[in-house]
């Protein structure tokens, strides 16, 4: 791709230094520059982008409003990515591009499978639907009608199984494919022999104080300890 890719994280009040975290990660392994936003709640209410009612069986502050992405990237071409919070990347995030066909309007990791745990990371209640965490790692083709059409109205509007089972792409042939390294749900697959690009740490991470021994806690703390020591520089 030409540019620099365009990067939104989405940003929990109660999960700040995973976000943190992530945004390090993303950064320190990128080959290329990149240009990452925290897609936090109250600035988009603020600017009049978001308008729903508060939700409180929302598992995160930016369960919605990662579908805002596509129209915050402001540009009819390129690429835009959405990820959750709760993500280390362990490798260049521009390796994604080694998949992408040009025609589809957005590609995410196709998971088919059954959540192993009923209550996830700070006591929320698991919910099991079709096509579940594929929206937690999004690539936009911005250029497609597709996409262009995911505007704030639809996301103000949209009921959350629409848009997160993707029902607002008509043909599922407009939904590409990503090997599951980029986004590993550590604890419901087998830990393969090696480290996963994109971990997911989707039941719970190291950040909380019952999610110590996790796969790949070592990793995201080593990583913590990077960004701490990074910022007191």
């Amino acid at each position: 791709m030409r540019g620099s890719l365009k990067v939104y994280i989405g940003w929990d009040s109660h999960e700040e230094i995973a976000w943190e975290v992530a945004n390090h990660s993303i950064r320190r392994h990128a080959s290329r520059a990149l240009e990452v936003f925290p897609l936090k709640q109250e600035s988009l209410r603020e600017l009049g982008l978001y308008s729903r009612e508060r939700d409180k069986n929302a598992s995160t502050e930016f369960s919605i409003t990662r579908f805002l992405t596509p129209y915050l990237a402001g540009t009819s071409e390129g690429w835009a990515l959405f990820t959750d919070c709760d993500f280390l990347f362990t490798d260049d995030i521009y390796q994604v591009f080694d998949y992408v066909e040009g025609d589809k309007a957005v590609y995410v990791v196709q998971h088919d499978y059954i959540p192993s745990k009923q209550v996830k990371m700070d006591g929320a209640p698991q919910s099991v639907y079709p096509r579940k965490n594929w929206s937690s790692f999004m690539l936009f083709n911005l250029r497609h009608p597709a996409i262009k059409a995911l505007t704030p109205q639809v996301v103000n509007e949209a009921s959350p199984s629409y848009l997160h089972r993707f029902e607002w792409i008509e043909d599922d042939e407009q939904i590409g494919s990503l090997p599951l390294d980029f986004n590993f749900l550590e604890g419901e697959y087998p830990r393969p022999d090696q480290t996963p690009r994109v971990i997911h740490y989707t039941n719970g991470g190291p950040w909380f104080t019952d999610w110590q021994e996790v796969d790949y806690a070592e990793l995201w703390k080593q990583e913590r300890d990077d960004y701490l020591v990074a910022l007191s520089q």
